[in-house]
């Protein structure tokens, strides 16, 4: 197990936000987070990272990720952040080069195999070609892209990921999910938050739905993504089909519009 969260709970200030989630990670699963804006996704992955606090159990294999430090943590698992800003700056390769930092001791110099994982997380984000560019230079899409090389190089068991897919174009969109397809089939796991429902009915083996701070739904996309779930938590009306054995859903319009009952 690369993950066990039991009875997670968080606020943002004074506002109860996570009500006591449970679930856990096992090698070899892409997980799509999924839920209505402020059902909790981004706190959810804020709290797994020790970023706010929170209360509860989360576990890292046999690391107690409560009381562990971020380093200890960096070993485990990379974070790619919904926001993209960059501060400096400093050429993508050698933003890329920082996800390499919970491996090397203070300042040392980069090692071969330092610079393996970097060539390899730049090469499958096609980055790799305006590795000297300023990172700050970049359009959204790219900063988005280094990013998330950023994480691979890290190279953990386990990848967090807050919308990962906003800002990339179609073709970017797919690669990346194509991606993290693979990371799983490699016996490491990823959980990204996701909006984009056919996305995550599609490339996800698993789905966490959230709403309201809690767990409403968990299990395969076509166990999950069912009209009347969608119509209750999202209050939308949806097309289902499938394609290549794969399940597709796409929103249609809102409840309301239809004359459906939620």
């Amino acid at each position: 197990m690369l993950l066990d969260v039991q009875n997670l709970k968080a606020s943002l200030g004074r506002r109860p936000v996570l009500h006591g989630v449970s679930f856990s990670v096992m090698p070899g699963e892409f997980i799509g987070l999924i839920g209505p804006n402020g059902a909790g996704k981004s706190t959810l992955l804020r709290a797994l990272l020790g970023l706010i606090p929170a209360e509860g159990a989360v576990a890292l294999g046999t690391l107690d990720a409560t009381h562990a430090s971020a380093r200890e943590r960096a070993f485990h698992m990379a974070y790619v952040a919904q926001e993209r800003e960059i501060a400096w700056a400093v050429p993508v390769e050698m933003l890329v080069s920082l996800g390499r930092s919970p491996h090397r001791p203070g300042f040392s110099a980069l090692t071969a195999a330092d610079r393996a994982a970097i060539e390899r997380a730049m090469r499958r984000m096609e980055v790799d070609g305006f590795r000297e560019r300023a990172a700050t230079e970049l359009s959204g899409g790219e900063k988005a892209r280094v990013l998330i090389a950023r994480a691979l190089a890290q190279e953990t068991p386990l990848l967090l990921a807050d919308e990962p897919t906003a800002g990339l174009d179609p073709s970017h969109q797919i690669a990346l999910m194509r991606l993290f397809a693979e990371l799983a089939a490699s016996e490491r796991s990823v959980v990204a938050s996701l909006h984009d429902l056919g996305l995550a009915a599609r490339w996800c083996t698993r789905l966490l739905l959230i709403d309201g701070g809690r767990i409403v739904a968990d299990g395969p996309p076509a166990e999950v993504l069912t009209a009347q779930t969608l119509r209750a938590v999202y209050g939308v009306e949806a097309f289902f089909g499938e394609t290549t054995g794969r399940l597709v859903v796409q929103p249609l319009d809102l409840v309301a519009a239809t004359g459906v009952r939620r």
